[in-house]
């Protein structure tokens, strides 16, 4: 997909033309979904545990991404007593060398264990676990990392974006839908990949508008929210009126073009709309795909705590409570039905969601 203009996905049909909803088709039918969202265990006492997180970019305040893993942390001081946590920030388009700098820095302080949020930790992630053996250290985003004092922590987010496309396609009084992705790595076309085919599911007349804020290796993409808003800004002036972002703190950007224009928007990773960072745009958020990273790490220093870190799941998914949608503000309510429907063929297997657009 060209940087310098928007990739289009146009799913044929003459949804948006028209100006008119879309014609959707009926939700899939079959037995409710079953399998327990979340694990129902005692909180452990992790008083003595001090936890290491080195953030992306964007740090905390970014109303997405990082934000949920402190949501995790947060939950484990007032559930598991947990003790200290000290952060680090990252810097956009930053050396290798401040990554492992960073790593280093926790792991020598005796933080134990040491989190690592983002893919572009993984390189470091393996240098510095094979320097300090007896750290535990998890990585958001990666497994590719094969040591054993390192755990992924990894999510289906093409199912869970699949949700929001079925979502926009519901909502939109057009037919036609946008998607703004941070950075074109194969991760964040996992998010339009799913995105795209709930809306196709939904609604397969639908017209799909798709672009990125930057190019693989520069990663400033997930922080620009004026480059965010540019793009959502030609997206809606040419007939989107629901747009969906994996662009971490460049979504800010997105919600405001959103909101000038009264259209509608979809948020990611964090529920969006309770996010105090974006709260000036909660009345146009809709919904957001939840990536329950806040989940994946109160589990991981729970494991950690209790000394078992084998329980912690090889993927975050629909079925085991990783990825699913927000219901804040009550805009989707009406859809809770078609949308079960639909993660409980996903969940069987009925529905196989693509990984690459």
């Amino acid at each position: 997909m060209a940087l310098s203009g928007c990739a289009k996905d146009t799913g044929g049909g003459g949804g948006s033309a028209s100006g008119q909803p879309c014609q959707t088709k009926p939700a899939p039918s079959g037995p409710a979904m079953t399998t327990s969202q979340e694990r129902q265990q005692t909180p452990p006492d992790a008083s003595d545990v001090r936890v290491g997180l080195a953030f992306d970019i964007g740090g905390r305040g970014d109303g997405s991404f990082n934000d949920a893993s402190v949501a995790g942390l947060d939950r484990a001081k007032k559930d598991m007593n947990l003790g200290e946590v000290k952060e680090l920030d990252s810097e956009a388009n930053e050396s290798a060398s401040a990554k492992l700098t960073r790593l280093r820095q926790l792991a020598r302080e005796g933080y134990n264990p040491v989190i690592a949020v983002g893919y572009s930790y993984a390189d470091s992630v393996g240098t510095v676990a094979e320097e300090f053996p007896d750290t535990q250290f998890a990585i958001i985003d990666d497994d590719t990392v094969r040591q054993p004092n390192v755990t992924p922590l990894v999510f289906s987010e093409e199912k869970g974006s699949f949700l929001a496309g079925v979502i926009a396609a519901h909502k939109s009084q057009t037919c036609h839908i946008g998607f703004v992705g941070g950075v074109e790595t194969p991760l964040i076309k996992k998010f339009e990949a799913g995105y795209v085919a709930g809306a196709k599911a939904a609604a397969p007349d639908i017209e799909i508008d798709s672009d990125y804020l930057t190019p693989a290796g520069d990663y400033t993409g997930f922080q620009d929210p004026n480059k965010a808003a540019e793009v959502s800004s030609g997206m809606l002036d040419g007939g989107a009126d629901v747009l969906y972002h994996a662009a971490g703190a460049s979504g800010k950007g997105m919600f405001s073009s959103v909101k000038a224009s009264d259209a509608m928007a979809i948020g990611v990773d964090s529920d969006q709309y309770n996010q105090p960072s974006v709260a000036a745009y909660k009345d146009v958020i809709i919904s957001s795909m939840l990536k329950r990273i806040d989940l994946a790490v109160y589990d991981y220093v729970a494991d950690f705590a209790r000394g078992d870190l084998g329980a912690v799941p090889e993927r975050f998914n629909i079925a085991n409570g990783g990825v699913t949608y927000a219901t804040s503000g009550g805009k989707v309510d009406d859809l809770k039905p078609t949308l079960e429907a639909y993660e409980a063929a996903i969940a069987r297997g009925d529905i196989q969601v693509p990984k690459k657009p």
